[in-house]
C-alpha cells in the first residue's frame, strides 16, 4: 500500500509545482510562501485533529520535537529556494532539479541512517542524476 500513497504524493507534488508557478506570477515569493504555509497549517492541524493524531501529543519527546523542528526549518528553506527558482525559471526544469533530492536522500540515508545501498537503488539514483542533467543541460 505504501506505493499508492507515494504515487499520490508525486501527483500532488506535480500539481503543487504547476499551481505555484501560476500563483507566484508578479507576486513576492516570500508572501506566496507565507500564504501557502498558512493554508497548510490549517489543513494539517484539521487532519491531525479529526483523525485523532492530536491524542498522542503527550507521547512526543524532546528528541522528536528537535528533529521535527529541524525538518520544518529545512522544509521552509527548501520552499524559499524552490519558489524563487520557479519564479526565475521554467517549471519543467526547476521541478526535475528539485527532485534531485531523491538521489540526495538515498546518499543521506546510507551515510546518516545506516541504510543499505543496493545495486538497484544505486542505479536508480544514477538514473535520476543523469535524467536531471539531460533536462537541465
Amino acid at each position: 500500500m505504501w506505493w499508492i500513497f507515494a504515487l499520490l504524493s508525486a501527483l500532488f507534488a506535480a500539481l503543487t509545482a504547476v499551481f505555484a508557478k501560476v500563483g507566484i506570477k508578479n507576486v513576492n515569493t516570500d508572501l506566496a510562501i507565507a500564504i501557502r504555509t498558512s493554508v497548510i497549517i490549517v489543513m494539517v492541524w484539521a487532519i491531525a485533529y479529526f483523525r485523532g493524531g492530536t491524542n498522542t501529543f503527550h507521547l512526543l519527546t524532546r528528541n522528536h520535537l528537535f528533529f521535527l523542528t529541524l525538518s520544518g526549518i529545512t522544509t521552509g528553506l527548501s520552499w524559499v529556494f524552490y519558489f524563487k527558482a520557479l519564479q526565475l525559471g521554467n517549471v519543467s526544469q526547476v521541478a526535475p532539479v528539485d527532485k534531485l533530492s531523491l538521489a540526495l536522500v538515498i546518499i543521506f540515508s546510507v551515510v546518516f541512517l545506516g541504510e543499505t545501498l543496493t545495486l538497484k537503488t544505486a542505479i536508480g539514483a544514477g538514473c535520476v542524476i543523469a535524467g536531471t542533467l539531460v533536462l537541465v543541460l
